[in-house]
C-alpha cells in the first residue's frame, strides 16, 4: 500500500506550496534496511524529488513516485502554486515564481527541517525548466543534489521550421483569446494553465532563447514568420528570431554540474527530441547522458509526452533506466 502524507510549506512571497511523502507500507528489503521510515539519512536509502509540469499535479509523478517508494526510497512530489494541494495565488505568476519560490521553499524543508544527506531530482516536462532556473539562482544548491532525471524537457527548440513556428504561433494566438486552457477539456492534464504562465514558454520557443519574463508581441512575431516563410533557411542562419536580452539562462547552465540524465520521446511534439538535446546542450558537461526512446531504437513505442513519464510501458522500460541513474550516483 502506498501512503501520500502531506506537508505545507511557506514561501518567501507567502504562498503554500504541498509537499507529499510518498512511502509504501512494506518496500522490498535491503540489506540493513532502517526499520524507520522516516528515518532519511540511513546509508542505503535515497532520497528523490518529483516536480511536475504544466497542466499536472502530484497525480502525474504517482507512478514512478511508488516505484521508488517500493522499492525503499523516500520519495517527495512538489505541487506548484495553484496545482493540487497547493494555494491559489490572486496574481498571475509565471515559471520563474514557480522556480524562485516553490522549489526553494521545498529544498529548504527537504535539507533544512529534514536534514537529507542526499537528494536526487526527477522532473517531467516545465518542471525541469524551473529546476534549471532556481539553479541558476541559487547555486549553491547544487552541492546537496546527487543527480538528476529530466523527462521532455526543452525551452527554446521547438519552433526550429516554419511550420512547426506557425503552429506554435498559432498556440500562442489560442491561448491569448482563451485566457485560461482547460487541461482536463482538451485532455492536456488535470489542471488549467493561464495564457500568462503558458506565454512565458511559448516566447522561449518562438525567440529560441532562455531569458526572464518578457512577453514578446504577437504582432512582431507574426512579422518574423513572414520572414521565416520567405527565406526557410532564415533560422539556421541566424539562430535566433529577437535582438539579444540582457541575460539568458543559458549562459549560466554550465554552472550546474550535477549529472542529467535526459529522457526523450520520439513521438513528443512539445519536447522533440532534438529539442531535449539542444537543451541538455547547453548544459555542457560531458557527463550527462540523453536518450530517445521509440520504436526504431527498440523500444515499446513512439512515446509522447506525458506517457514518456506515465504509462505502463514507462514502467516496464523507461522508469528502470533512471533507477540505473539514481544508483550510479549515490
Amino acid at each position: 500500500m502506498i501512503n501520500k502524507t502531506l506537508k505545507l510549506v511557506t514561501t518567501e512571497d507567502h504562498q503554500q506550496i504541498a509537499v507529499w511523502e510518498i512511502t509504501a507500507n512494506e518496500p522490498q528489503q535491503t540489506p540493513n534496511d532502517s526499520k524507520d521510515k522516516h528515518k532519511h539519512k540511513h546509508k542505503h536509502k535515497q532520497n528523490l524529488l518529483f516536480i511536475h509540469g504544466a497542466f499536472s499535479d502530484k497525480t502525474v509523478c504517482l507512478g514512478i513516485a511508488s516505484y521508488f517508494a517500493k522499492l525503499g526510497h523516500s520519495c517527495f512530489i512538489m505541487e506548484w502554486r495553484g496545482h493540487g494541494s497547493s494555494s491559489q495565488p490572486k496574481d498571475n505568476y509565471h515559471l520563474e515564481d514557480i522556480a524562485f519560490y516553490d522549489v526553494k521553499a521545498t529544498f529548504n524543508y527537504l535539507l533544512n527541517e529534514l536534514d537529507l544527506d542526499n537528494l536526487h531530482c526527477i522532473t517531467h516536462s516545465g518542471g525541469g525548466l524551473c529546476l534549471t532556473m532556481f539553479l541558476t539562482r541559487y547555486p549553491e544548491y547544487t552541492s546537496s543534489i546527487n543527480s538528476i532525471s529530466m523527462f521532455a524537457c526543452q525551452a527554446f527548440a521547438a519552433a526550429t521550421t516554419p511550420l512547426s513556428y506557425a503552429k506554435i504561433l498559432m498556440l500562442k494566438a489560442m491561448t491569448r483569446r482563451l485566457g485560461v486552457v482547460k487541461g482536463k477539456s482538451l485532455k492536456l492534464g488535470t489542471m488549467n494553465e493561464s495564457y500568462y504562465l503558458l506565454s512565458q514558454w511559448i516566447d522561449w520557443n518562438l525567440n529560441q532563447n532562455f531569458t526572464p519574463y518578457s512577453p514578446t508581441p504577437i504582432r512582431r512575431q507574426l512579422l518574423q514568420l513572414a520572414r521565416l516563410q520567405s527565406n526557410s533557411r532564415f533560422l539556421k542562419k541566424t539562430g535566433t528570431l529577437t535582438t539579444p536580452q540582457p541575460f539568458d539562462y543559458r549562459t549560466l547552465m554550465p554552472k550546474v554540474t550535477i549529472p542529467i540524465y535526459a529522457i526523450c520521446a520520439k513521438g513528443d511534439s512539445i519536447s522533440p527530441p532534438k529539442g531535449c538535446l539542444k537543451y541538455l546542450q547547453a548544459f555542457k558537461n560531458s557527463n550527462n547522458q540523453w536518450r530517445e526512446f521509440s520504436v526504431a531504437n527498440g523500444n515499446l513505442e513512439d512515446y509522447n509526452h506525458t506517457r514518456i513519464f506515465l504509462s505502463s510501458h514507462a514502467a516496464k522500460e523507461v522508469w528502470p533506466t533512471v533507477l540505473n541513474w539514481v544508483q550510479q550516483h549515490s
